[in-house]
């Protein structure tokens, strides 16, 4: 029989799930707060751009097989694109590229003794074996000091650790994690044409041709048990479902469905993520002299930024009207200053690290800057973490969640996204069946 099915939330995940849900025949209605589809990879346009930003910098992988197989069925493979940029890593005040075998061998951060091999041989091993659950008993810092040694620990990954986490949950994360980075991501970088708006927008229309409605400003505040059914309250006005999906951060969840049985709510409210702020900028010249794209600085290096990344050397700038892009983000706490500040101020804290990489960096070469923050962007791993997901199938009958502190022990991304999107799909399908 055909449900009536609310999905909460328009980023890949929730609309992978209805994709699903619709073909499946069921009636299906998308609630997101945004003003357009695409959750965290939704993007931006300036006018006189011909493609859009994404808010927070994306990327596909060549091993994403969950978004660049539901993209082939979309019938939109001929729009994926795969450059080639250039990754470097930041060593002793020099940057060095780091984005295939030969550079990792010529990057002299690690010498040409032991440390190399190690190196050579812990990634190896960590990209080869699929054994991940041992893994999640012990962090990544005892770990990589006990088989990888302290030098390359901390000359290679523990910067990334850090970055990620922060100095509070940095010591406390576990292997798997880093064993899911390596096993499945490539220096192999894919976009979709026009930008991951267009695709998001394309996306929209298909969904909308099987039948889903998609309303946008449209926040949900309230999810409530109902004679059997779940009534959904947005913008003050009621609907009731057979079925609902809520794809959004642990914290919201807990707080729009305050009937789930108290020990689900604690394990929502105890799940912990890192949240991200995105300063971009449109420069009217180039800022890497060498054209690299993606500088990874490790935190001990005293900038005050994780990343910078060269958006137009990944793309060329005439899609975007001349402008030369640029991103500088970092994985923050929720309540770091940063948060609070707005983009001229971060553009002035930012300035003398821009000018590390650049010292001709001058204010006057920015024409437009924008700011994007969120506190929900990174879950945090911890020791036997798998023990902490929630269930996709929550204990209220008929309530779903499927979030990316659940795709574990993967790393959060759109490829995941979809994947436990269409996974909760395929339960909810099955739940219609009873």
């Amino acid at each position: 029989m055909s449900q009536k099915i609310a999905i909460i939330g328009a980023g890949y995940g929730g609309m992978a799930a209805a994709y699903d849900l619709a073909r499946a025949g069921h009636q299906v209605t998308i609630f997101d707060a945004a003003q357009q589809p695409g959750g965290l990879a939704a993007g931006f346009k300036r006018p006189g751009w011909d493609w859009s930003l994404e808010t927070f910098y994306h990327h596909w992988f060549g091993t994403d097989h969950d978004m660049l197989g539901l993209i082939a069925e979309l019938g939109l493979s001929a729009d994926v694109l795969f450059p080639r940029p250039t990754t470097v890593m930041y060593y002793r005040g020099k940057f060095y590229p780091f984005d295939s075998i030969p550079a990792a061998l010529m990057y002299p951060g690690l010498g040409w003794g032991i440390d190399k091999v190690r190196f050579g041989l812990v990634g190896l091993y960590l990209r080869l074996t699929k054994n991940w659950k041992p893994l999640e008993s012990v962090t990544v810092d005892d770990w990589m000091r006990r088989w990888a040694g302290s030098r390359v620990y901390e000359e290679m990954w523990q910067p990334m650790v850090q970055g990620k986490f922060g100095d509070t949950y940095s010591s406390q994360v576990n292997m798997a994690w880093l064993w899911a980075r390596f096993h499945v991501r490539t220096t192999r970088l894919g976009t979709f044409r026009g930008g991951f708006q267009r695709f998001s927008d394309l996306f929209a229309e298909k969904l909308r041709s099987l039948g889903v409605v998609l309303k946008f400003s449209s926040p949900v505040s309230s999810i409530t048990p109902v004679g059997g059914k779940l009534e959904v309250l947005v913008n003050g006005a009621s609907e009731v479902f057979d079925q609902v999906l809520s794809t959004t951060s642990p914290g919201l969840m807990a707080k729009m469905a305050p009937s789930l049985p108290a020990d689900y709510l604690q394990g929502l409210l105890a799940l912990k993520s890192m949240g991200a702020v995105v300063l971009t900028l449109a420069l009217d010249r180039p800022l890497s002299p060498q054209g690299y794209y993606w500088y990874n600085i490790p935190k001990k290096a005293g900038f005050p930024f994780l990343s910078l990344v060269e958006h137009t050397n990944f793309l060329p700038a005439e899609h975007y009207g001349g402008d030369h892009l640029i991103y500088i983000g970092d994985y923050l706490e929720p309540g770091h200053e940063y948060f609070s500040m707005d983009a001229a101020g971060l553009l002035e804290r930012f300035t003398p690290g821009i000018q590390r990489i650049n010292p001709a960096f001058d204010a006057a070469w920015v024409r437009d800057s924008w700011l994007h923050n969120t506190p929900y962007a990174q879950p945090v791993p911890f020791v036997n973490h798998s023990r902490n997901i929630p269930a996709i199938p929550s204990p209220l009958p008929g309530l779903f969640y499927a979030s990316m502190s659940q795709v574990y022990p993967w790393d959060r991304g759109t490829n995941f996204a979809v994947e436990i999107g269409r996974r909760a799909a395929r339960l909810m399908i099955e739940y219609a069946k009873c």
